[in-house]
């Protein structure tokens, strides 16, 4: 018969990662499954990730996490789940030609970045033109000329939130229908002309529109994310108004012994939080799995 895992790990970034190295040294049985995707790897450069005082690269971070879950016997399989099923007590997962049993689940999908769509984006955001979380680099951005790209009811909040790192904040809207929120004020932001062109010369980004060109340090685009798998349904786990998934102290979603951790299941969507995610829900589920 097919082997039954303790657990199977989906995603391969921190909050995985992590709960396969926890797994293991509880002495469990995991599989992790990873496509290879973590958004953790656009990240240059982490200057917050802790116990890296000289800042570490989202690639390198990754590689040093794998390694260690290997070395507890953490096992690994390349592919994407394209659907999981309840099966009796336990699950299975549908990965390419393979079935996957286990008796628990971690969802470790993180999310997905809408990302400007231009071929140079993932150029630019390894050499900081283009960056995707003020809460992780804004302390990078501090008194650059910063863009916020994105529609305008979006991206006045994220402005307001960077007008403590510099006072040239330079909104960049993607619709000229719309309207500030109720409350937001534009006052102390420049506000460029709307439905503009974004463009990338390998340093620094431009915006053109009304005929003029405007060269920014660095963008924040703001269009929105959506999680990385659609697993949802097949499930019937719930999922709040903003997307994340609902789960319980213990990271336990509806669904009993499946888990949700990292970025799908948090809007701080941090290195340490998935790492903090994983510790509770792989600590959780050891106690609930019979020996």
């Amino acid at each position: 018969m097919a082997q039954t895992w303790d657990a199977l790990i989906v995603g391969g970034g921190p909050a995985g990662l992590t709960a396969a190295t926890y797994l293991r040294r509880y002495l469990r049985s995991c599989l992790v499954l990873d496509d290879g995707r973590s958004r953790a790897r656009y990240i240059p450069e982490s200057q917050n990730c802790p116990g890296f005082p000289h800042g570490i690269s989202g690639t390198d971070l990754l590689g040093r996490m794998r390694e260690q879950a290997r070395s507890f016997g953490a096992e690994f399989h390349q592919g994407r789940v394209s659907g999981i099923v309840k099966d009796g007590p336990d699950f299975v997962a549908m990965a390419g030609d393979r079935e996957i049993r286990a008796s628990a689940i971690l969802l470790a999908i993180g999310i997905r970045d809408r990302l400007p769509k231009v071929d140079w984006i993932e150029e630019a955001i390894q050499c900081g033109a283009v960056r995707l979380c003020a809460v992780c680099d804004a302390f990078e951005a501090r008194d650059q000329v910063i863009g916020v790209y994105g529609p305008l009811d979006e991206i006045v909040t994220h402005a307001e939130f960077l007008r403590a790192y510099s006072s040239k904040i330079v909104l960049l809207p993607t619709a000229a229908s719309l309207r500030p929120p109720d409350g937001a004020r534009l006052d102390g932001f420049a506000v460029l002309p709307a439905g503009g062109e974004l463009s990338f010369d390998g340093e620094k980004c431009a915006y053109r529109a009304g005929g003029k060109s405007h060269v920014l340090d660095t963008v924040y685009p703001f269009l929105g994310c959506e999680p990385a798998d659609s697993l949802f349904g097949d499930l019937g786990l719930k999922a709040t108004d903003t997307g994340e998934l609902q789960v319980d102290r213990y990271l336990q979603t509806n669904v009993e012994r499946v888990y949700a951790i990292g970025d799908v299941a948090s809007g701080l969507n941090q290195i340490s939080v998935a790492v903090g995610h994983a510790a509770v829900a792989a600590t959780h589920l050891n106690r609930e799995l019979p020996r």
